[in-house]
């Protein structure tokens, strides 16, 4: 996401170096170019216009302070403008009520509306220990009752079994009183949607909202529909009391111009963006954060919680203490740090959180690949344990055996051990608690054949 709205930032900011003062002459190329990759990235025109005043009122003739560059000193200001544009914190959910506490979904039918219901669940049962239920009042659409049984199954939230032949009110006032019932602390309605906006359905989702009384009315726009995208939710606005959007589906989308749009368009503020197709794929959204990727600065604080959350702590635990030790990093180590990876969404995402990757040209940021890691995956999984723990029996035989049964080559068997070898010389720099060591062997696993999944060329960034 943001990925050429990023690209054509930072190359806007890399002009402004070297300049004594931010003038209006020299800001405004700066501006124009900001402007166009604003609109290239579909945000909303009234937005963009809105948003380069506020820039250029703050920018020009603002003396650089001791510390900063001209560029710096812009960034800096653009950032605070974003995050202004975006909403200045995290909106909560506010779930503060007599249980349960009722959340009316909305949106579009194909915005991922029923998905997101399970991801919205699964969060609030993972990261607010609440007990869930999930009921479906979408009568009209084949299976949609169905499926979110199946999800509600997946994630582990109870799911009311409404039927089709019900009207949406009596499902909705049916499972009120069993999740009364049962203690359950939110209820999580997903309602019908459309293809398009209707009096209808805006209908029966006010007779909904009427009935219900829930405490927060989320409405799911799909991040792809672009500008469009605002629009839309200031539709629903006009109809139902939102209390704040999902963005849906926003990893598919490279501009972002959704999500610099509907706040500033509906006055609600985006509550979470949905990064991926898998159930833990739901984020709340940080303005702060979401601005920091934009311009390339990354962002650590998501990526150290994903890691808090998603990283096997025992066998980080075990793998530091067998390093500690001085006993080698074989193979089957090799194995769960990819699977580590694999869990926190692969080479890519966090690539896209850490500082300095916004900087890698769009050429090698393209090619970062996270096939290779299932590819390698594949060759480990076909070595015998004693094989994994001692690669040094790899003999002739022993390779064509093991790319055989992988459905691999020679050449990626030979790939692999190189770049296990690289890895085995960086945890023995890491054993004595050296990090700066850590940190130059990591540098010198740059480029081809160094990093599995970085592309070619592609350099981390300086710490």
């Amino acid at each position: 996401m943001f990925d050429n709205l990023t690209e054509r930032l930072s190359g806007t900011f890399r002009k402004l170096t070297g300049k004594a003062t931010l003038t209006e002459n020299n800001i405004q190329d700066a501006l124009r170019e900001v402007r166009r990759a604003l609109l290239e990235a579909d945000v909303a025109l009234p937005v963009v216009k809105d948003f380069i005043d506020r820039v250029s009122l703050r920018a020009v003739g603002q003396e650089v302070s001791k510390s900063l560059s001209p560029g710096q000193a812009f960034i800096k200001i653009v950032q605070a403008e974003l995050e202004s544009l975006m909403g200045s914190a995290n909106a909560e959910l506010n779930l503060k009520t007599t249980p349960p506490a009722i959340v009316l979904m909305a949106g579009l039918q194909g915005a991922g509306k029923t998905t997101t219901v399970a991801k919205l669940a699964h969060w609030l049962k993972q990261d607010r220990q609440k007990k869930v239920m999930v009921v479906s009042a979408d009568v009209y659409r084949p299976a949609a009752i169905q499926q979110l049984m199946t999800l509600a199954d997946e994630v582990g939230v109870e799911c009311f079994a409404s039927d089709a032949s019900q009207s949406p009110q009596n499902i909705a006032a049916a499972a009120l009183r069993e999740a009364q019932k049962k203690f359950v602390d939110v209820l999580i309605v997903d309602t019908a949607g459309r293809l398009a906006i209707d009096e209808q359905m805006m209908g029966e989702i006010s007779q909904l909202h009427s009935q219900l009384n829930p405490v927060e009315t989320l409405f799911v726009v799909d991040a792809m529909t672009g500008q469009d995208a605002a629009n839309i939710a200031r539709a629903f606005n006009d109809a139902l009391p939102l209390t704040g959007v999902i963005l849906s589906k926003a990893d598919g989308d490279a501009r972002g111009g959704a999500a610099l749009s509907v706040r500033h368009i509906t006055g609600k503020p985006i509550k979470f963006i949905g990064m991926g197709e898998k159930v833990d794929a739901l984020e709340p959204f940080y303005p702060d954060r979401i601005a920091s990727r934009i311009l390339g600065m990354g962002d650590v604080l998501s990526l150290i919680e994903e890691a808090e959350k998603k990283v096997d702590k025992g066998k980080a635990d075990r793998l530091a203490r067998k390093i500690k030790k001085g006993k080698g990093f074989d193979l089957e180590d090799f194995k769960e740090q990819l699977k580590q990876m694999h869990n926190m969404g692969g080479v890519a995402n966090i690539m896209d959180k850490m500082p300095g990757m916004g900087a890698l040209p769009a050429h090698a940021a393209n090619k970062v690949d996270d096939s290779q890691f299932r590819c390698m995956e594949a060759i480990i999984n076909s070595m015998t344990m004693r094989e994994r723990v001692n690669p040094n029996l790899l003999n002739g035989s022993r390779k064509r055996r093991i790319t055989q049964g992988s459905g691999t080559q020679i050449q990626d068997l030979n790939r692999l051990l190189k770049q296990h070898k690289q890895m085995q010389k960086l945890m023995k720099k890491m054993k004595g608690g050296n990090m700066a060591n850590m940190m130059r062997g990591l540098g010198g696993m740059q480029g081809p054949g160094g990093l599995p999944g970085m592309p070619p060329g592609g350099k981390l960034p300086r710490f």
